[in-house]
């Protein structure tokens, strides 16, 4: 099992960014020394009420200080954008990194972003599929030509390669069952989100088998998830703590519309905080959350695990416990587990 860290470098409106932008440095640095497998940072525009930092500048900067972590750009709104552009940046940041990049792709949910791209989300799936096979193309061959139906491509070539054959790792982000087939199709893996209940995620794992027996693929090596982990003494005191931040990151996952894209029978994200951390989250003492993740690991075959520890107005001091916590008394347990 492998353990990362999601960073989403949000923040309250009204804090100071350049203070938690510090702060982001801090917990790379200590990620780093503790073992953590890899970073994430995801990516959104027009984060209200939220304030937020940008996927790729960010983490190309933490790799200065977390030279032996992954960095996994988890999860770009391919759709958004354009091939050549994309195929360039993380190519560079693979470089950058010394070949330790992951492309996380998505399709994205908000009409906000969608908009003001340029673009609509009736239009999302062919863009994805055109941008993730042209990204592909220029990764892999010498000169590409190939027309989209939002760019065209007359012998176009990347400035630079990846330092990874023939390419980064691409993980697919997905929640409802039609993605998770997708992902089966197009990518190196599904890379499993963190808001369906976890009784979901193991349905759908049977989704994702069945469409990779259909394409004639095998089971990933590496099978990634996202989870929202909190630790402390008991269960009622990582609630406790982690509520307030946790409960109103939902609220505005809620407001942003991010249901929608869930499956039909799991898709309330604005439920009382009782109902929504019930078999979805992993929260609990040190034993608690480690059993938790063996579960999570037996009922999936999920092995590189990362964890949203940290959420919106957060102290930093609380975010840098919980990182010695998991790596000091959790991550042992589920490795002799």
């Amino acid at each position: 099992m492998q353990f990362g860290l999601m960073m989403r470098a949000q923040f309250p409106r009204g804090d100071d960014v350049q203070r938690g932008f510090q702060e982001l440095l801090e917990q790379a640095r200590l990620a780093n020394a503790l073992g953590y497998a890899s970073i994430t940072k995801g990516m959104h525009y027009s984060s209200a009420p939220l304030q937020g930092l940008q996927q790729l500048p960010l983490l190309c900067r933490l790799m200065a200080e977390a030279p032996d972590v992954r960095f996994n750009f988890g999860l770009v709104l391919l759709s958004l954008h354009k091939p050549l552009d994309v195929a360039e940046q993380i190519a560079t940041a693979d470089v950058m990194s010394g070949g330790k990049v992951i492309f996380g792709v998505a399709l994205g949910y908000r009409d906000v972003e969608f908009l003001a791209f340029g673009t609509t989300q009736k239009e999302r799936v062919k863009r994805f599929e055109e941008n993730l096979e042209a990204v592909r193309r220029l990764w892999t061959e010498d000169v590409v030509d190939m027309v989209g139906s939002h760019f065209t491509l007359h012998g176009a070539s990347v400035s630079v390669r990846p330092v990874q054959k023939p390419h980064p790792p691409i993980w697919i982000g997905a929640n409802a069952d039609p993605a998770i087939r997708r992902a089966a199709r197009l990518g190196d893996c599904w890379y499993v989100n963190p808001h369906n209940r976890i009784d979901t995620i193991v349905r759908q794992v049977d989704v994702y088998r069945r469409a990779l027996d259909e394409c004639g693929k095998t089971f990933p090596a590496e099978f990634p998830a996202r989870r929202e982990v909190f630790v402390a003494r008991s269960r009622s005191e990582a609630i406790r703590l982690c509520a307030p931040f946790l409960a109103a990151k939902y609220t505005a996952y809620h407001e942003w519309g991010q249901d929608r894209a869930m499956p039909d029978d799991d898709n309330d994200l604005g439920a009382d905080f009782e109902d929504l951390i019930r078999d979805r989250f992993l929260l609990g003492s040190p034993d608690e959350v480690a059993e938790q993740m063996l579960a999570l690991n037996r009922a999936t075959g999920i092995n590189h695990l990362i964890m949203s520890v940290q959420w919106p107005g957060m102290p930093q001091s609380l975010v840098l416990d919980e990182l010695h916590i998991l790596a000091e008394e959790v991550f042992p347990k589920v490795r002799q587990g």
